[in-house]
Formats: structure tokens, C-alpha cells, sequence
């Protein structure tokens, strides 16, 4: 089973300091041990509990998106700016 997470922008209002946009993707590969892409430490360490436990095989609260897939969502924890992360298993 391949341990890796893909985290994407889907929502983001007001002004992200780090610069998150809608699209925004970083992927968690926990067989290399890579962070590929950029996320700010706020969101980094608020969601990585979320990604260990997916990358783990843990099923942690899904949504299913319009495609059938799914994922978990996650809120940065900047409540004046929100930002929402979509967690998915990928290979």
C-alpha cells in the first residue's frame, strides 16, 4: 500500500498570508519521507495528524466528492482568513 496523501486547496476567503490559492496541491509521501509543495507551518501542523493517520490506513471522517471519491476535509485554523484542505489517498 503506498503511503501517500495529496492535499489540495479547494476553498480559501480573505487573504492567506502564505499565499494558498484554490488549486494548490503538496504531497505527503511518507516512503520517501517528502513534503512536495508549499504549505504554510499554521496548516502544516494542524493537518498533519490528518495525513498520518490516512497515510496509515486510518478512515477519518470522508466526504465524497462529486467524481465518487473520498476524501477528508480540513480547516486551517486561521478563522479570519479560511482556508479548506481536501485529504486524499493517492498512489
Amino acid at each position: 500500500m503506498s503511503r501517500k496523501v495529496k492535499a489540495k486547496v479547494i476553498c480559501q476567503e480573505g487573504h492567506c498570508a502564505a499565499g494558498h490559492e484554490v488549486g494548490d496541491e503538496v504531497i505527503f509521501d511518507f516512503d520517501t519521507n517528502e513534503i512536495k509543495g508549499k504549505i504554510c507551518l499554521h496548516a502544516l501542523y494542524s493537518v498533519l495528524p490528518k495525513v498520518y493517520a490516512l497515510a496509515h490506513g486510518a478512515d477519518v471522517a470522508y466526504a465524497e466528492t462529486e467524481q465518487g471519491k473520498k476524501v477528508a476535509r480540513h480547516a486551517c485554523p486561521d478563522g479570519y482568513n479560511p482556508l479548506i484542505l481536501e485529504l486524499e489517498r493517492i498512489n
